[in-house]
């Protein structure tokens, strides 16, 4: 009898903590009003369905469907985690102007761990400006200058190597040739079998990324954070090679780390050298890959856009005294058109799915609070897709972005960040994919052949794959200098 008493006590209890758990989960506390929307289920929240699968490069129906119930800033909760997604013009631009004050960088659970506690999307103050340097060592005006004419060797010799193949996956090929790039100049890896192992590593980071941190054999989460052990591990090795055998002068960004490394009262560990490391070598490659591929399907799908783009190429070989010279820092910051096509390009495709920042006081926000600790999601396809900024949004059109700076990101246009943390290597994305098109057009003519569908889950990807034909051209662009 006494044991039934006590049972029935513990149930209660148990029963009682689960309601006022259940409860707190739906009606979060807010010192005010919170922003419509729902919590989803319990510990699952709406991770599901925001995780779910679309084939176009439309608005995500997830955020889409909330924004004709809600309005366009609404709660959710994502992969475990309270979340304000905004996709407010306004609310955008107040998030990043008070980075460091009322917001800081962060994200959820599973990215900060597949790239590393100390990395530095998750760092603040005078760290992230610190680490942020360091890569302009290698990433500024001055670096890039440098850096021009190994793009194009890249571009040249895999373009030419691709004609003689006849038939690419484009996706894979393209990723492939920007992590020879970006593998050499960070960490100088010539050797093609580490580079692959590399490279082969990081391709289950995309599909952990924003999952359930539940580190379970045959998840995505599983697969992502072996693939990061892996990394690291060859990284180290890298590290440890480049100490036996310093170099008299800085050639890649590891020279720089071990520099710092070496420097008494140095700020820098090995642990954020390598978290760092890791988020630049995936982020360099993933995005400007997809970037490219995409580019590469519009300008099939879109013929005047490639006779500009051509027209502008071919005007740039005629003003050169020897046709087959390389590109020139000048040539390359006039390629006004080719800059349009890619601000266009990374426009609609939205290759991330939003920004993600962190409340850390309770804010005000016309009739809501933002409370303090919630996370907050700036949905950039809400952004570039609205038809009361960009006329008929979801049409590839260059010729949008004429007279505007296409250098710099602004309220209404967030593909490469905003705020003080503007991608550090947005411009070297864009000279790879500068370059990687003039190489392109100049000599190579295309066609697709199989695939190109696009998928959002609600990362992009090409779950077909997208299969292209590279001939050259029976007549290169060869022209007298211009008197």
């Amino acid at each position: 009898m006494q044991y039934s008493i006590l049972f029935y006590i513990g149930s209660l209890l148990i029963s009682i903590i689960t309601a006022c758990w259940i409860y707190k989960w739906f009606y979060p506390k807010c010192d005010g009003i919170l922003p419509p929307g729902s919590m989803g289920l319990p510990l699952l929240g709406e991770t599901l369905q925001f995780l779910s699968s679309s084939t176009s490069f439309d608005i995500h129906p997830f955020v889409k469907k909330r924004m004709q119930r809600y309005g366009s800033v609404f709660k959710t909760n994502l992969v475990g985690s309270r979340i304000i997604v905004s996709a407010d013009g306004d609310l955008n631009n107040y998030i990043f102007k008070q980075e460091g004050d009322l917001f800081r960088s962060w994200y959820p659970a599973s990215f900060t761990e597949v790239f590393g506690r100390q990395n530095i999307g998750t760092l603040h103050g005078f760290m992230y400006k610190y680490l942020k340097n360091m890569v302009m060592n290698l990433l500024g005006p001055e670096g890039l200058r440098k850096m021009l004419p190994d793009v194009e060797n890249v571009s040249r010799n895999n373009l030419e190597r691709w004609a003689r193949n006849g038939t690419i996956e484009a996706r894979e090929s393209i990723a492939k040739m920007i992590f020879e790039l970006t593998a050499k100049k960070l960490i100088s890896c010539d050797s093609e079998e580490r580079r692959e192992d590399l490279r082969e590593n990081f391709s289950a980071f995309i599909k952990g990324l924003i999952s359930f941190p539940a580190n379970i054999p045959g998840t995505a989460y599983n697969k992502c954070m072996k693939g990061r052990k892996n990394v690291v591990a060859m990284l180290k090795d890298m590290l440890r090679e480049r100490r036996q055998n310093p170099r008299n002068e800085k050639v890649d960004f590891f020279d720089y780390v071990l520099e710092e490394l070496q420097q008494e009262g140095s700020i820098l560990t090995e642990e954020i050298a390598l978290d760092l490391m890791v988020t630049l070598l995936f982020a360099s490659f993933e995005t400007t890959s997809l970037a490219l591929t995409i580019a590469i399907k519009f300008l099939v799908d879109h013929p005047p856009v490639l006779k500009e783009l051509i027209e502008e190429h071919k005007a740039i070989i005629r003003r050169r005294d020897t046709s087959d010279s390389y590109i020139t820092w000048d040539e390359y910051k006039s390629m006004k058109f080719t800059f349009q096509v890619i601000n266009e390009t990374v426009r609609l495709a939205n290759i991330a799915p939003g920004i993600f920042r962190k409340a850390t006081k309770d804010i005000k926000f016309n009739e809501y609070t933002i409370p303090s600790g919630w996370g907050v999601m700036v949905c950039l396809p809400a952004v570039h897709l609205n038809h009361d900024i960009y006329e008929n949004p979801l049409k590839f059109n260059p010729w949008r972005w004429e007279g505007i700076d296409t250098n710099v990101g602004s309220r209404n246009f967030m593909a490469f960040g905003g705020g003080m943390r503007l991608c550090v290597g947005a411009e070297f994305a864009k000279m790879q994919m500068a370059v990687f098109l003039h190489c392109l057009v100049t000599k190579y003519k295309w066609k697709s052949i199989e695939g190109g569908d696009i998928v959002r889950n609600p990362g992009l990807q090409y779950p077909h794959g997208y299969y292209i034909k590279i001939d050259r051209k029976s007549e290169t662009m060869s022209y007298t200098r211009q008197r």
